[in-house]
């Protein structure tokens, strides 16, 4: 299959012979500043560091474990956010896509389309995301062995792509738990798309939390750090500055202030494999 590879979203570019890239921000819009807030510290971090980032965030979480829980501030008000980190900023964004209908709107303002895991092999999603133009990022269902995804690549091939890249985030392992096979990593390059790990949702306990996920954030470092050494592309990071108040994903969210020093960490690994 012909796969570009790397992938160019915005100014980054992400794949084979180019540096580690991030995809970070939070899980979801919150009210208020939040979201610029967490912005604007990724950009002064991957500034200093010299790491290039895609900022992501959700304007609705359609899948969230209770109906109680909040979603965010939906399509339109989304948008408008993201307009204006990108003014602020200068980022390339993302968020997903969980309708067909919401694939055009969409692209007019985000510049990486992400298909969640749940809906990976969901067909008129995937055709509606790459007849957008934009490049897109399909996170590998939990529910999918990682050789599963070739078949995923093969329908957004067949539409044309200006650039798919997959991201893999734990398999179903038991009752509210994921686990990680570091073989998806080569598997799912040997597509030739490049691989994305997020080392957050990685992490998470699906509907552990009575009503909602849990998850293990002291875990996030060695998955992340083991993702590197297995020549991951880049790397998915929720992060948040408060992660026990975050409205969406806390638990296994990322704390802001611990995000520069696990990315050092990751550097010198990707340094030291090169």
């Amino acid at each position: 299959m012909d796969v570009p590879n790397p992938v160019r979203v915005g100014g980054v570019r992400i794949g084979r012979g180019e540096p580690l890239a991030l995809i970070a921000g939070p899980c979801v819009m919150e009210p208020g500043e939040v979201t610029f807030i967490i912005a604007n510290r990724l950009v002064g971090i991957c500034e200093r560091l010299n790491v290039p980032l895609i900022f992501k965030a959700s304007f609705d979480k359609a899948n969230r474990t209770s109906k109680t829980s909040y979603r965010g501030p939906g399509l339109e008000a989304g948008m408008k956010v993201f307009e204006r980190v990108k003014a602020e900023t200068g980022l390339p964004v993302t968020t997903d896509v969980h309708e067909t209908i919401q694939a055009a709107p969409i692209a007019e303002v985000v510049d990486l389309l992400q298909i969640p895991a749940f809906l990976a092999r969901q067909t008129d999603l995937l055709e509606a995301a790459a007849a957008t133009g934009r490049p897109i990022n399909v996170k590998k269902g939990q529910f999918m062995a990682p050789w599963d995804m070739t078949h995923v690549v093969a329908k957004v091939v067949e539409c044309g792509t200006a650039g798919l890249m997959l991201t893999e985030r734990g398999s179903s392992f038991g009752y509210g738990r994921l686990v990680n096979d570091f073989r998806a990593i080569p598997i799912m390059q040997a597509t030739g798309a490049p691989v994305v790990f997020d080392a957050t949702h990685s992490v998470q306990l699906p509907s552990a939390g009575q009503g909602k996920s849990a998850g293990e954030r002291p875990m996030i470092p060695y998955l992340a750090r083991a993702a590197i050494a297995a020549g991951c592309d880049a790397l998915f990071l929720e992060v948040h500055p408060d992660p026990d108040q975050a409205l969406s994903d806390g638990p296994n969210a990322l704390a802001l202030d611990d995000f520069e020093s696990l990315i050092k960490v990751c550097l010198r690994i990707r340094d030291a494999i090169a």
